[in-house]
């Protein structure tokens, strides 16, 4: 008796049980890729979330310096007139001369130091190089505050000085226990020094120029009033300077019987003098240096007129820009940069001094081309 054929029924449970392993075994290989894929988008997120979290909270050793606000030193603030004269006949103008200042901004996060460096707009810097070691933010701010007070100071006297009116050196602070702190006093006007009459500091160093420490020179100067006279033994300065050393710092006055009062705040720094000397001379004589134009600038400026370098002219430059001046007066060792880094069309006056600057002024207010960067 032949055994039944049971391969067909045996062949069908078996190829059932194939199936569903291999069903189940795909449902089990779905779960574990879909969880993988969620895995690293789960991970890609809180990769990307902290990435963000520490961009914004963590600040990086670094300043973002870009264009700061402009201000017309012919206008007006909130306060009154930035430069505001009594006593004397003061011209008005209808033309612009603003001084220009760069922006710095101190607390930089990374995520915010990325941006402003890939805008092109801002340069980032070592803080470093803005906020030393060893100095607090408040001693930084307050030795800027000083330096701006000190532009003032010397814009009113060069302004005064180009304008021929008579100036005065005076002792502004005595060093302790150097050569002339037991003859002088803060407040004091040097009169003479070794015979030679003096009315600015400058006179003072040149008096002094061919001495040497020990020397005794006479000083006259003047007092509450009186003129006394008396002599002062020189010290060596130990700055390698081989002239003798007076233990005295000395700053200019101009000799008028009018007051010059300058307002403007949250400015620092010393960059702002020529656009202030500039100014005063405008205001006191008649017509306008401007010609109407809007004009910027920028440079420190010594009470002898001369004009110094400055940081920061590429911005200063698009601010200006921005603001509408299509003339910017640029100190004579700014000229390469402001070349460089200018705004086509922007006409870029070269100055040395603050003849300079005036004598460019009229020039274009008669329709004449002053000294430019590019042809010097």
């Amino acid at each position: 008796m032949s055994e039944p054929d049971n391969s067909r029924g045996d062949a069908a449970p078996e190829q059932a049980h194939t199936d569903a392993d291999v069903w189940r075994s795909g449902q089990r290989q779905t779960a574990m890729g879909l969880s993988r894929r969620g895995w690293t988008i789960v991970l890609s997120v809180v990769v990307a979330a902290v990435f963000v979290a520490v961009g914004m909270l963590v600040r990086v050793p670094y300043v973002a310096l870009g264009p700061g606000p402009t201000y017309d030193t012919l206008g007006t603030t909130a306060s009154g007139p930035v430069i505001k004269i009594d006593g004397t006949k003061a011209y008005e103008t209808s033309g612009e001369l603003r001084l220009t200042t760069v922006s710095l901004s101190d607390d930089v996060r990374l995520i915010d130091g990325l941006g402003m460096w890939i805008s092109g707009r801002y340069a980032l810097a070592p803080r470093e190089l803005y906020f030393p070691p060893g100095e607090t933010e408040q001693e930084v701010e307050e030795q800027n505050a000083q330096q701006f007070q000190n532009s003032q100071s010397a814009a009113e006297v060069a302004a005064l000085r180009h304008l021929d009116y008579p100036t005065k050196a005076i002792a502004k602070e005595v060093v302790a226990d150097g050569p002339s702190s037991q003859v002088l006093k803060a407040g004091d006007v040097l009169v003479a020094v070794d015979g030679t009459e003096v009315s600015s500091t400058e006179d003072v160093h040149q008096v002094i120029e061919d001495t040497r420490p020990g020397d005794t020179i006479t000083v006259s100067y003047r007092r509450d009033g009186a003129v006394t006279r008396d002599k002062i033994t020189l010290g060596d300065a130990q700055d390698g300077r081989e002239q003798g050393y007076m233990g005295l710092l000395l700053t200019d006055e101009a000799k008028v019987d009018f007051d010059i009062d300058i307002k403007l705040a949250d400015i620092g720094g010393p960059s702002a003098g020529l656009m202030f000397a500039v100014a005063i001379v405008d205001r006191l004589t008649p017509g306008e240096l401007t010609g109407g134009e809007h004009i910027a600038g920028t440079g420190e400026i010594a009470s002898d007129g001369k004009v110094g370098p400055i940081g920061g002219i590429s911005f200063k430059l698009v601010a200006a820009n921005e603001d509408g001046a299509d003339t910017f007066l640029v100190p004579k060792d700014n000229c390469a940069e402001a070349v460089r880094t200018g705004p086509d069309g922007m006409r870029l006056v070269r100055v040395n001094t603050l003849d300079d600057a005036v004598n460019a002024l009229e020039t274009i207010s008669d329709g004449g081309e002053p000294q430019t960067c590019a042809a010097s």
